[in-house]
């Protein structure tokens, strides 16, 4: 069975005020594979040139970018509108949280558009009276300040988490060290720390040993690091070099 290809969210910023703002939200969809912006009455115009910087390399989000007059413009061809806010403002409207509507738009059919509102004031009533549903995430009540790419951020994530989008690549980590050598590790440590009294009282020696080997066992070291552990321990052995004393300048008193 062919898999169903879903149409990815458009992000429409409503009024936003800030080109550098602009360009932090671009960066932030591109991270999570978005590419559709759309603007309703940028305060300072488009293109705006303090954008691109902002946008650290998503250029081709900014350009792909549209300008509208109203938000009712800009969603028009969209069957599927959420409105970012914290709060209802008035409109009854069903509330979701980013992962279930990133899943509502993966099951319904037509273009998808998520609003968000303005750096200072956010959604107007009649921004947020154009959705199907309100959207917003849990924050502290005591400061339920995000600015515009976090918001952005935030939803483009809980999207990209149905998409396949590559992951850094996991660096390959070292097997652990053959026993032998482990063993090695183990004994110079005890050669090292009997001869010093670690092991008295002669009572506790046993347990003593045993919850040094157990620490030593536990982290599973690769053969590099008791390498370096070896080596380590080799340069406490040997004896402290004479300190360097330096000829005293008789002319300065």
């Amino acid at each position: 069975m062919r898999r169903k290809v879903t149409e990815k969210p458009v992000i429409v910023l409503v009024r936003p005020q800030l080109g550098e703002n602009i360009g932090k939200a671009a960066r932030a969809m591109l991270n999570f594979g978005l590419t559709e912006m759309r603007l309703v009455e940028p305060r300072d115009g488009w293109p705006n040139p303090s954008a691109g910087p902002a946008a650290s390399g998503a250029d081709v989000v900014l350009e792909r970018a549209r300008v509208f007059a109203t938000t009712a413009e800009a969603v028009a061809d969209c069957t599927n509108v959420y409105a970012t806010t914290v709060r209802k403002r008035g409109v009854t409207k069903p509330v979701v949280r980013p992962d279930a509507a990133a899943e509502e738009i993966r099951s319904r059919p037509g273009r998808s558009a998520i609003l968000f509102g303005p750096e200072r004031s956010g959604l107007e009533t009649s921004d947020v009276a154009l959705a199907r549903a309100i959207l917003t995430v849990p924050i502290n009540p005591e400061f339920g300040s995000l600015n515009l790419a976090q918001a952005v951020i935030l939803v483009a994530y809980e999207w990209s988490k149905g998409e396949a989008l590559a992951s850094p690549p996991e660096e390959e980590l070292l097997p652990p060290a053959p026993q032998a050598e482990l063993e090695g590790l183990i004994d110079h440590f005890t050669r090292l720390l009997e001869p010093r009294g670690y092991f008295l009282p002669e009572s506790r020696r046993e347990a003593t040993r045993l919850t040094l080997r157990t620490m030593l066992t536990k982290p599973g070291w690769n053969h590099l690091e008791i390498r370096t552990f070896r080596g380590v321990l080799s340069a406490l052995e040997r004896p402290a070099p004479p300190p360097v004393v330096l000829p005293i300048d008789q002319e300065q008193s």
